[in-house]
């Protein structure tokens, strides 16, 4: 097991269904009350990549503008993002270039993924391509945290992705690498 968890951030605006895609992948369940995140939320969760035990930490983040002022505090020593829209709100996915322009901000070189949620409410988006993934040169999932479709893909290549970046750091986070190893 690592030393220490192995940060990964869920991004985007609210109610777009980080914490119930949390939900499902973590215990298999879905609770369809509507409450919000307040600040973060943080689960712990021990997998394996490969032949490793690593624990996680999914930093599961508000996403109202009134918390703004945190951002800063969710990306630091992370390894990995999950970035969240949902397909039957047009502004969750215009308003996905700030929230990728604030990552590559503070933490660029880390690897993301693109979610596109709640496909249950509308299976036909599955084949449709989104601007914003190629551009960015992101893998796209899409999922629906309600009925748990497609859900645990995006966490486990993140996972990997994040532990493989932990391992293999780019140049303008390697003091992150040092610290963790002391």
């Amino acid at each position: 097991m690592t030393d220490k968890p192995i940060k990964v951030i869920l991004l985007g605006d609210s109610a777009v269904g980080k914490s119930k895609m949390m939900e499902r992948f973590l215990r298999e369940e879905y609770n369809p009350d509507n409450s919000s995140t307040f600040g973060v939320t943080i689960h712990r969760h021990a997998t394996e990549v490969g032949d490793k035990d690593v624990m996680i930490e999914f930093w599961d983040t508000a996403g109202q503008p009134t918390f703004k002022e945190l951002h800063p505090s969710f990306y630091d020593r992370a390894w990995g993002c999950v970035l969240v829209f949902d397909i039957t709100r047009k502004e969750t996915y215009t308003h996905l270039n700030e929230w990728y322009t604030e990552l590559l901000q503070y933490r660029k070189g880390i690897p993301c993924c693109l979610v596109a949620n709640k496909i249950d409410v509308d299976p036909t988006v599955e084949g449709r391509s989104f601007n914003f993934a190629t551009k960015h040169k992101l893998p796209l999932y899409y999922v629906s945290a309600a009925s748990g479709k497609n859900i645990s893909q995006p966490f486990d290549d993140i996972v990997k992705r994040a532990y493989e970046c932990l391992l293999n750091p780019p140049d303008d986070i390697i003091d992150d690498v040092l610290d963790l190893i002391q």
